[in-house]
């Protein structure tokens, strides 16, 4: 599922290059302030790792969830832009296999670096990729144990790709996907039991406004 929804953005952003001839000018470049709107799933990887709980090793499964989100960015030059990830808080069901279950809330506001390489032309649609940093922050985390349980605040990297089809100057349709670093430490009952590894694949699909 992870690997279906980044290659279709890639085979989008790859597509995109056919489209340099297009007759509409729009010309989205340098100096542009843009806001990308739309609903993100947070899908993360099969093995989330393991925690120790009495001396003995429990793998952990960590469950999707979607959210609304957004970003607001600024392009440098025709090329090159910067743009901030934000979103309302993730609620994610993960079980201990075996044990217990429990849920958490996260928040992974994101900044990226973004290349497009079709920026300044009058190509309607346009592909983009990104890298840069990532800090998520956990709160509510619940165990149904019953057991007070804490997962660490993060920093990790981050990638994204992404592809606007422009449908006038200042709206467009957009669809993203970001790989995000997300490696939690985890305290129970005061104790600490391992480090979770989400590191998801962040799907959105949505609008884009250039101002």
């Amino acid at each position: 599922m992870r690997k279906n929804a980044l290659s279709s953005l890639l085979v989008a952003g790859i597509a995109a290059a056919a489209f340099t001839t297009s007759t509409q000018a729009f010309a989205y470049g340098a100096g542009d302030f843009f806001t990308r709107v739309g609903v993100a799933k947070v899908e993360p990887k099969s093995d989330n790792s393991d925690l120790t709980l009495g001396g003995v090793d429990y793998d952990v499964k960590v469950d999707d969830d979607s959210a609304f989100a957004f970003t607001l960015g600024y392009r440098f030059t025709d090329k090159l832009g910067v743009e901030l990830l934000a979103a309302e808080p993730f609620d994610h069901d993960f079980q201990v296999e075996g044990v217990t279950g429990g849920s958490v809330d996260h928040l992974p506001p994101t900044l990226t670096v973004q290349y497009y390489p079709l920026g300044g032309t009058d190509a309607r649609v346009q592909p983009y990729a990104g890298i840069g940093v990532n800090y998520t922050m956990f709160s509510d985390e619940e165990l149904e144990a019953g057991l007070p349980v804490e997962f660490d605040d993060s920093w990790g990297a981050a990638g994204q790709v992404g592809v606007d089809l422009l449908i006038d100057d200042n709206w467009a349709l957009n669809a993203a996907a970001w790989y995000l670093d997300i490696d939690t430490d985890v305290t129970v009952n005061g104790d600490d039991v391992g480090e979770v590894e989400i590191d998801p694949v962040v799907v959105m699909a949505g609008v884009s406004y250039r101002f």
